[in-house]
């Protein structure tokens, strides 16, 4: 299932022969990449800080501080390259909202995978 996991980063990979194909502003390419890849790696980076602790006020801290922050993160990033180009910002926020449903629609599938052997371990 680990594939399973990651299918949003594949996706991300099989996007750039088709923006190339169906010419597509690689500025909008690049910036929707750029916007996945550091959300996905500032929540990975805060996951691993909210399991390091006890205190369940401080991970959802962590947890809700994440979840804006990282929004605003790829908000700004789709953005900027909308003010450069118009149609970058727009293939951008595309890019990333087909990103995020196959990402959501992943982890939902794995939810009940991932609770069933939290509870085989304790």
């Amino acid at each position: 299932m680990p594939i399973l996991r990651h299918l949003d980063l594949a996706m991300l990979a099989l996007a750039l022969p088709v923006f190339l194909v169906a010419g597509w502003p690689m500025l909008g390419y690049g910036a929707g990449a750029l916007a996945w890849i550091a959300q996905r790696a500032l929540q990975h980076w805060t996951t691993q800080k909210a399991g390091a602790t006890d205190d369940p006020r401080k991970v959802a801290g962590i947890m809700t501080g994440s979840l804006i922050g990282r929004g605003w993160l790829a908000a700004l990033i789709i953005f900027g390259a909308g003010m450069i180009e118009n149609d970058a910002g727009l293939a951008a926020a595309v890019l990333v909202i087909v990103l995020f449903t196959v990402y959501f629609t992943a982890s939902m599938i794995l939810r009940p995978f991932e609770r069933s052997v939290g509870r085989q371990a304790s």
